[in-house]
């Protein structure tokens, strides 16, 4: 798990990257949750996805926004940290030039930058979307969602209320051509407190379909 630093538009970015044991691995970005609310990339739902793709074989990178722990820069609400997140994929497709897929996944705030990265990513295979803050965040710009993926939330979520987060589900179940999963989890808060394993089980189960629906296994 080697530490890793990017050069970001508000200077250097602090990561921590695993690559794959293949030259085609398949890459996945980590995005952490809101950096004023205490949000890093050793977040433990941040750290459990980098396991579940670390794990399958990808070519996985976590990394801290701009302002966060080691990493230049000042929180800019959104708008740097999507650049920073591109800067991250850039950089993790540069180290893996043949990788066979794309993969994108967040929790809370880091669920909002990765839908908006995956709109400006085509080549983006599959995403994961845990704790989309729906009535916080403006997620209209999903329209039309450019890959399949799962959006993972807690019953009990009273920061971003699952009917909220359903709402958004709807509308992106109504586009042709991608399949987006909904896991709802009983009892389960924003910050998945004794819900970790739930985390991995459903991940993990997610990520295990589509690698052998898209023939990486």
């Amino acid at each position: 798990m080697p530490e890793v630093v990017l050069t970001g538009a508000a200077g250097r970015l602090e990561g921590r990257y695993a690559p794959g044991k293949t030259e085609n691995a398949p890459i996945a970005l980590i995005l952490h949750p809101h950096p004023k609310a205490g949000g890093h990339m050793n977040n433990p739902v941040a750290v459990q996805l980098y396991h579940l793709f670390m794990k399958r074989g990808f070519s996985t990178l976590r990394f801290n926004f701009r302002g966060v722990g080691r990493s230049q820069g000042e929180f800019d609400s959104g708008i740097g940290e999507l650049a920073d997140a591109a800067t991250a994929l850039d950089w993790l497709q540069a180290m893996n030039p043949q990788a066979s897929q794309c993969w994108v996944a967040g929790y809370s705030f880091g669920a909002w930058v990765g839908m908006q990265l995956l709109m400006r990513r085509p080549e983006t295979d599959g995403f994961i979307s845990v704790s989309p803050p729906t009535n916080i965040y403006d997620f209209s710009f999903l329209a039309p969602c450019p890959a399949s993926g799962l959006i993972l939330h807690g019953a009990a979520d009273t920061v971003a209320t699952p009917n909220e987060v359903e709402r958004v589900v709807a509308k992106l179940r109504t586009q042709k051509g991608i399949v987006i999963d909904y896991e709802l989890i009983d009892e389960a808060s924003h910050f998945w407190q004794n819900h970790l394993s739930s985390v991995e089980e459903k991940v993990g189960q997610y990520l295990d379909k589509r690698m052998v629906a898209d023939g990486l296994v």
